[in-house]
Protein backbone atom coordinates (compact mmCIF):
# COMPACT_ATOMS: atom_id res chain seq x y z
CA UNK A 1 0.00 0.00 0.00
CA UNK A 2 0.83 3.55 -1.05
CA UNK A 3 -0.14 6.43 0.87
CA UNK A 4 1.00 9.92 1.09
CA UNK A 5 -0.13 13.60 1.92
CA UNK A 6 2.29 15.74 -0.12
CA UNK A 7 -0.22 17.47 -3.18
CA UNK A 8 0.34 16.26 -6.90
CA UNK A 9 1.71 18.76 -9.66
CA UNK A 10 2.16 21.29 -6.95
CA UNK A 11 6.13 21.90 -7.03
CA UNK A 12 6.73 20.27 -4.32
CA UNK A 13 8.50 17.35 -5.39
CA UNK A 14 5.70 14.87 -5.45
CA UNK A 15 7.15 12.66 -7.88
CA UNK A 16 10.19 12.37 -6.52
CA UNK A 17 8.77 11.65 -2.85
CA UNK A 18 6.95 8.59 -4.45
CA UNK A 19 10.47 7.51 -6.27
CA UNK A 20 12.66 7.64 -3.56
CA UNK A 21 10.52 6.12 -1.22
CA UNK A 22 10.07 2.94 -3.67
CA UNK A 23 13.21 3.18 -3.84
CA UNK A 24 14.57 3.03 -0.64
CA UNK A 25 11.91 0.17 0.31
CA UNK A 26 12.61 -1.79 -2.71
CA UNK A 27 16.60 -1.41 -1.25
CA UNK A 28 15.61 -2.39 1.99
CA UNK A 29 13.38 -4.99 1.17
CA UNK A 30 16.08 -6.77 -0.95
CA UNK A 31 18.51 -6.61 1.95
CA UNK A 32 20.86 -4.33 -0.77
CA UNK A 33 23.16 -1.39 0.88
CA UNK A 34 23.65 1.87 -0.74
CA UNK A 35 24.38 5.25 0.05
CA UNK A 36 22.08 7.57 -0.07
CA UNK A 37 24.30 9.38 -2.30
CA UNK A 38 23.91 6.52 -5.13
CA UNK A 39 19.82 5.98 -4.02
CA UNK A 40 19.69 10.27 -4.70
CA UNK A 41 21.30 9.88 -8.31
CA UNK A 42 19.51 6.57 -9.36
CA UNK A 43 16.13 7.83 -8.54
CA UNK A 44 17.38 11.20 -10.66
CA UNK A 45 17.62 9.17 -13.55
CA UNK A 46 14.98 6.64 -13.00
CA UNK A 47 12.50 9.87 -13.58
CA UNK A 48 14.33 11.03 -16.72
CA UNK A 49 12.60 7.69 -18.24
CA UNK A 50 9.07 9.53 -17.76
CA UNK A 51 10.35 12.37 -19.88
CA UNK A 52 11.82 15.23 -18.15
CA UNK A 53 15.04 16.63 -18.18
CA UNK A 54 15.07 17.18 -14.33
CA UNK A 55 18.13 17.50 -12.35
CA UNK A 56 18.83 15.81 -9.07
CA UNK A 57 18.16 18.41 -6.13
CA UNK A 58 14.59 17.13 -5.39
CA UNK A 59 16.13 13.37 -5.05
CA UNK A 60 19.09 14.85 -2.96
CA UNK A 61 17.32 16.46 -0.27
CA UNK A 62 15.02 13.97 -0.08
CA UNK A 63 17.79 11.42 0.93
CA UNK A 64 20.59 13.87 2.83
CA UNK A 65 18.35 16.40 4.15
CA UNK A 66 18.93 17.47 7.99
CA UNK A 67 16.93 18.32 10.63
CA UNK A 68 16.40 22.18 10.95
CA UNK A 69 19.27 23.02 8.23
CA UNK A 70 18.72 24.04 4.54
CA UNK A 71 21.08 21.98 1.98
CA UNK A 72 23.48 23.62 0.09
CA UNK A 73 23.58 21.17 -3.00
CA UNK A 74 26.32 20.65 -5.77
CA UNK A 75 26.67 18.04 -8.20
CA UNK A 76 29.41 16.20 -10.21
CA UNK A 77 29.80 15.02 -7.36
CA UNK A 78 26.94 14.92 -5.55
CA UNK A 79 27.91 16.61 -2.13
CA UNK A 80 25.83 18.69 0.04
CA UNK A 81 27.02 21.33 2.91
CA UNK A 82 24.11 21.84 6.30
CA UNK A 83 23.50 25.98 5.75
CA UNK A 84 22.19 26.84 9.61
CA UNK A 85 19.25 29.22 9.53
CA UNK A 86 19.19 32.64 11.03
CA UNK A 87 16.89 32.42 13.72
CA UNK A 88 13.30 33.34 13.81
CA UNK A 89 12.85 31.37 10.11
CA UNK A 90 9.97 30.37 9.24
CA UNK A 91 8.88 29.12 5.70
CA UNK A 92 5.28 29.30 5.29
CA UNK A 93 3.94 27.17 1.87
CA UNK A 94 0.88 28.08 -0.09
CA UNK A 95 -0.84 26.55 -3.09
CA UNK A 96 -1.31 28.92 -6.40
CA UNK A 97 -4.29 25.98 -6.73
CA UNK A 98 -2.61 26.49 -10.48
CA UNK A 99 -1.12 22.77 -11.12
CA UNK A 100 0.90 21.93 -14.60
CA UNK A 101 1.58 17.88 -15.31
CA UNK A 102 5.33 18.51 -16.59
CA UNK A 103 5.91 15.63 -17.90
CA UNK A 104 2.67 16.26 -20.46
CA UNK A 105 4.15 19.20 -21.73
CA UNK A 106 7.15 20.89 -23.37
CA UNK A 107 7.58 24.02 -20.99
CA UNK A 108 9.82 21.91 -18.78
CA UNK A 109 11.99 20.61 -21.04
CA UNK A 110 11.98 23.51 -23.12
CA UNK A 111 13.77 25.69 -20.25
CA UNK A 112 16.36 22.77 -20.21
CA UNK A 113 16.85 22.97 -23.83
CA UNK A 114 17.39 26.74 -23.85
CA UNK A 115 20.14 26.65 -21.19
CA UNK A 116 21.66 23.85 -23.25
CA UNK A 117 21.76 25.65 -26.39
CA UNK A 118 23.13 28.54 -24.53
CA UNK A 119 26.07 26.67 -23.23
CA UNK A 120 26.70 25.43 -26.04
CA UNK A 121 26.61 28.54 -28.26
CA UNK A 122 29.08 30.25 -25.87
CA UNK A 123 31.41 27.42 -25.92
CA UNK A 124 31.70 27.26 -29.63
CA UNK A 125 32.35 30.61 -29.34
CA UNK A 126 34.87 30.41 -26.76
CA UNK A 127 36.48 27.74 -28.70
CA UNK A 128 35.54 24.38 -26.55
CA UNK A 129 34.25 21.25 -27.53
CA UNK A 130 30.62 22.14 -27.28
CA UNK A 131 28.82 18.77 -28.42
CA UNK A 132 29.82 17.53 -24.88
CA UNK A 133 29.00 20.47 -22.82
CA UNK A 134 25.27 19.92 -21.95
CA UNK A 135 24.93 22.14 -18.69
CA UNK A 136 25.76 25.72 -18.01
CA UNK A 137 27.50 24.43 -15.25
CA UNK A 138 29.63 22.81 -17.24
CA UNK A 139 30.16 26.03 -19.33
CA UNK A 140 31.75 27.06 -15.98
CA UNK A 141 34.07 24.58 -15.21
CA UNK A 142 35.08 24.40 -18.70
CA UNK A 143 35.82 28.35 -18.75
CA UNK A 144 37.15 28.44 -14.90
CA UNK A 145 35.35 31.82 -14.44
CA UNK A 146 33.34 33.11 -11.61
CA UNK A 147 29.57 33.38 -11.85
CA UNK A 148 30.23 37.49 -12.53
CA UNK A 149 32.45 36.91 -14.99
CA UNK A 150 29.84 34.82 -17.00
CA UNK A 151 27.38 37.11 -16.65
CA UNK A 152 29.33 39.64 -18.36
CA UNK A 153 30.15 36.81 -20.90
CA UNK A 154 26.42 35.62 -21.64
CA UNK A 155 25.55 39.45 -22.17
CA UNK A 156 28.50 39.88 -24.65
CA UNK A 157 28.00 36.30 -26.64
CA UNK A 158 23.78 36.53 -26.73
CA UNK A 159 21.71 38.89 -28.00
CA UNK A 160 18.60 40.07 -26.55
CA UNK A 161 15.76 38.25 -27.61
CA UNK A 162 14.86 34.68 -28.74
CA UNK A 163 17.12 32.76 -31.78
CA UNK A 164 15.22 30.95 -34.21
CA UNK A 165 15.96 27.48 -34.68
CA UNK A 166 17.50 28.48 -37.95
CA UNK A 167 19.67 30.50 -35.96
CA UNK A 168 20.88 28.34 -33.64
CA UNK A 169 21.73 25.55 -37.06
CA UNK A 170 23.74 28.97 -38.84
CA UNK A 171 25.95 29.35 -35.26
CA UNK A 172 26.78 26.00 -33.92
CA UNK A 173 26.62 24.49 -37.97
CA UNK A 174 24.81 21.70 -37.62
CA UNK A 175 21.71 20.07 -39.45
CA UNK A 176 18.21 20.28 -38.06
CA UNK A 177 19.04 15.90 -37.58
CA UNK A 178 22.08 16.88 -36.02
CA UNK A 179 20.57 19.79 -33.40
CA UNK A 180 17.93 16.74 -32.59
CA UNK A 181 20.08 14.25 -32.01
CA UNK A 182 22.78 16.98 -29.46
CA UNK A 183 20.43 18.92 -27.97
CA UNK A 184 16.79 18.98 -28.15
CA UNK A 185 14.24 16.33 -26.31
CA UNK A 186 11.23 14.70 -28.02
CA UNK A 187 8.09 17.35 -26.85
CA UNK A 188 11.14 20.18 -27.86
CA UNK A 189 11.59 19.16 -31.67
CA UNK A 190 8.71 21.58 -33.29
CA UNK A 191 10.20 24.72 -30.64
CA UNK A 192 10.93 27.25 -33.42
CA UNK A 193 12.34 30.42 -30.81
CA UNK A 194 14.80 29.67 -28.04
CA UNK A 195 15.68 33.09 -25.07
CA UNK A 196 18.81 31.78 -24.82
CA UNK A 197 20.67 35.03 -23.25
CA UNK A 198 17.71 35.32 -20.58
CA UNK A 199 17.64 31.51 -19.46
CA UNK A 200 21.55 32.17 -19.12
CA UNK A 201 21.33 34.88 -16.88
CA UNK A 202 18.64 33.60 -14.52
CA UNK A 203 20.63 30.13 -14.18
CA UNK A 204 24.32 32.11 -13.45
CA UNK A 205 22.66 36.29 -11.68
CA UNK A 206 22.99 14.66 -36.14
CA UNK A 207 25.29 16.32 -33.86
CA UNK A 208 22.73 18.93 -32.80
CA UNK A 209 20.04 16.19 -31.91
CA UNK A 210 22.24 14.23 -29.75
CA UNK A 211 24.03 16.93 -28.08
CA UNK A 212 21.30 19.46 -27.30
CA UNK A 213 17.26 18.51 -27.79
CA UNK A 214 15.49 16.05 -26.06
CA UNK A 215 12.69 13.90 -28.34
CA UNK A 216 9.52 16.37 -26.60
CA UNK A 217 11.47 19.74 -27.87
CA UNK A 218 12.81 18.76 -31.33
CA UNK A 219 9.69 21.05 -32.78
CA UNK A 220 10.25 24.22 -31.23
CA UNK A 221 11.62 26.82 -33.27
CA UNK A 222 12.55 29.57 -30.96
CA UNK A 223 14.91 29.76 -28.32
CA UNK A 224 15.42 32.48 -25.45
CA UNK A 225 18.82 31.74 -24.76
CA UNK A 226 20.14 35.12 -23.36
CA UNK A 227 17.45 35.01 -20.87
CA UNK A 228 17.48 31.78 -19.97
CA UNK A 229 21.40 31.75 -19.03
CA UNK A 230 21.10 34.97 -17.18
CA UNK A 231 18.78 33.36 -15.01
CA UNK A 232 20.60 30.47 -14.60
CA UNK A 233 23.63 32.40 -13.35
CA UNK A 234 21.98 35.23 -11.49
CA UNK A 235 20.35 32.42 -9.36
CA UNK A 236 23.39 30.90 -8.66
CA UNK A 237 24.91 33.94 -7.56
CA UNK A 238 21.79 34.39 -5.50
CA UNK A 239 22.13 31.16 -3.76
CA UNK A 240 25.94 32.38 -3.16
CA UNK A 241 24.73 35.08 -1.72
CA UNK A 242 21.88 33.17 0.87
CA UNK A 243 24.44 31.09 1.76
CA UNK A 244 26.86 33.66 2.82
CA UNK A 245 24.42 35.75 4.98
CA UNK A 246 23.14 32.72 6.82
CA UNK A 247 27.07 32.46 7.90
CA UNK A 248 27.00 35.78 8.97
CA UNK A 249 23.78 36.15 10.27
CA UNK A 250 23.79 38.03 13.65
CA UNK A 251 21.97 37.00 17.14
CA UNK A 252 19.27 38.91 16.27
CA UNK A 253 18.70 37.54 13.22
CA UNK A 254 16.22 40.27 11.94
CA UNK A 255 18.63 41.95 8.97
CA UNK A 256 19.75 38.67 7.72
CA UNK A 257 15.96 37.71 7.59
CA UNK A 258 15.05 40.75 5.33
CA UNK A 259 18.12 40.46 2.94
CA UNK A 260 17.19 36.60 2.50
CA UNK A 261 13.80 37.40 1.90
CA UNK A 262 14.91 40.43 -0.83
CA UNK A 263 16.75 37.42 -2.82
CA UNK A 264 14.00 35.23 -2.97
CA UNK A 265 12.15 38.14 -3.88
CA UNK A 266 14.46 38.66 -6.85
CA UNK A 267 14.65 35.10 -7.37
CA UNK A 268 11.10 35.05 -8.46
CA UNK A 269 11.31 38.42 -10.34
CA UNK A 270 14.04 36.48 -12.11
CA UNK A 271 11.94 32.88 -13.05
CA UNK A 272 8.52 35.21 -14.20
CA UNK A 273 10.71 37.68 -16.10
CA UNK A 274 13.76 35.77 -17.87
CA UNK A 275 12.94 32.02 -17.10
CA UNK A 276 9.21 32.84 -17.82
CA UNK A 277 8.37 29.60 -15.55
CA UNK A 278 5.58 31.47 -13.56
CA UNK A 279 1.98 31.84 -13.90
CA UNK A 280 -0.58 34.83 -13.16
CA UNK A 281 -2.34 33.18 -9.90
CA UNK A 282 1.52 32.84 -8.70
CA UNK A 283 2.69 36.03 -9.25
CA UNK A 284 -0.83 37.22 -7.24
CA UNK A 285 0.08 34.77 -4.46
CA UNK A 286 3.62 36.41 -4.45
CA UNK A 287 2.59 39.77 -4.47
CA UNK A 288 -0.38 39.33 -1.83
CA UNK A 289 2.50 37.25 0.41
CA UNK A 290 5.49 40.32 0.45
CA UNK A 291 2.64 42.36 1.88
CA UNK A 292 3.51 40.58 5.35
CA UNK A 293 7.00 38.55 4.89
CA UNK A 294 10.59 39.59 4.61
CA UNK A 295 9.76 37.69 1.08
CA UNK A 296 8.62 35.25 -0.82
CA UNK A 297 9.14 33.11 -4.51
CA UNK A 298 7.24 30.38 -6.51
CA UNK A 299 8.44 26.68 -5.86
CA UNK A 300 9.33 23.71 -7.79
CA UNK A 301 9.29 23.99 -11.59
CA UNK A 302 6.75 26.75 -11.82
CA UNK A 303 3.71 27.21 -13.96
CA UNK A 304 1.77 26.10 -11.32
CA UNK A 305 1.71 24.85 -8.16
CA UNK A 306 3.19 26.61 -4.29
CA UNK A 307 5.26 29.31 -3.23
CA UNK A 308 7.09 29.43 -0.43
CA UNK A 309 7.60 32.76 1.96
CA UNK A 310 9.54 33.82 4.69
CA UNK A 311 7.37 34.86 7.68
CA UNK A 312 8.18 36.49 10.83
CA UNK A 313 7.19 34.29 13.25
CA UNK A 314 4.95 36.94 14.41
CA UNK A 315 3.20 37.60 11.36
CA UNK A 316 1.92 33.64 10.91
CA UNK A 317 -1.12 33.51 11.95
CA UNK A 318 -1.71 37.07 10.32
CA UNK A 319 -0.55 36.30 7.09
CA UNK A 320 -2.68 33.17 6.58
CA UNK A 321 -5.85 34.62 7.19
CA UNK A 322 -4.75 37.84 4.71
CA UNK A 323 -4.43 34.66 2.20
CA UNK A 324 -7.87 32.81 3.28
CA UNK A 325 -9.36 36.50 3.13
CA UNK A 326 -7.67 37.58 -0.37
CA UNK A 327 -6.76 34.59 -2.07
CA UNK A 328 -9.03 31.28 -1.37
CA UNK A 329 -11.83 33.37 -1.21
CA UNK A 330 -13.35 32.36 2.14
CA UNK A 331 -12.07 28.61 2.45
CA UNK A 332 -12.77 26.58 5.40
CA UNK A 333 -10.11 26.22 7.80
CA UNK A 334 -10.20 22.37 7.37
CA UNK A 335 -9.84 22.87 3.41
CA UNK A 336 -7.28 25.78 4.17
CA UNK A 337 -4.87 23.43 5.97
CA UNK A 338 -4.16 21.76 3.24
CA UNK A 339 -3.42 24.94 0.62
CA UNK A 340 -1.39 26.72 3.43
CA UNK A 341 1.00 26.00 6.20
CA UNK A 342 4.10 26.62 7.91
CA UNK A 343 7.05 24.57 7.64
CA UNK A 344 10.81 23.56 9.33
CA UNK A 345 13.30 21.76 7.56
CA UNK A 346 13.53 17.80 8.78
CA UNK A 347 15.53 14.99 7.91
CA UNK A 348 15.30 12.84 5.06
CA UNK A 349 14.24 9.61 4.21
CA UNK A 350 14.66 6.30 6.50
CA UNK A 351 12.89 3.14 6.91
CA UNK A 352 10.04 3.21 9.57
CA UNK A 353 9.50 -0.69 11.48
CA UNK A 354 5.83 -1.09 12.71
CA UNK A 355 4.99 -2.21 15.78
CA UNK A 356 1.89 -4.66 16.30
Amino acid sequence: MVHGTVPPSAGLSSSSALVSAAALATAHAHKHRISKEKLANLCAECERYIGTQGGGMDQAIAFLATEGCAKAIDFSPLRCRDVVLPPGAVFVVAHSLAKLNKAATADYNCRVVECRLAAQIIAKKKGLDWINIKRLGELQIALNVDLGTLITIVKEILHEGPYSKDEVLKVLDVSAEELTKTSLTPNTTHIQEFKLRDRALHVFTGQLTKTSLTPNTTHIQEFKLRDRALHVFTESLRVEKFIEECKNAPASGDTSLQVLGRLMNESHDSLRDLYECSHPRLDRLVELSRELTFGARLTGAGWGGCAVALVPRANIDKYISTLQEKFYDGTSAEDLSKLVFSTSPNSGACIYYATN
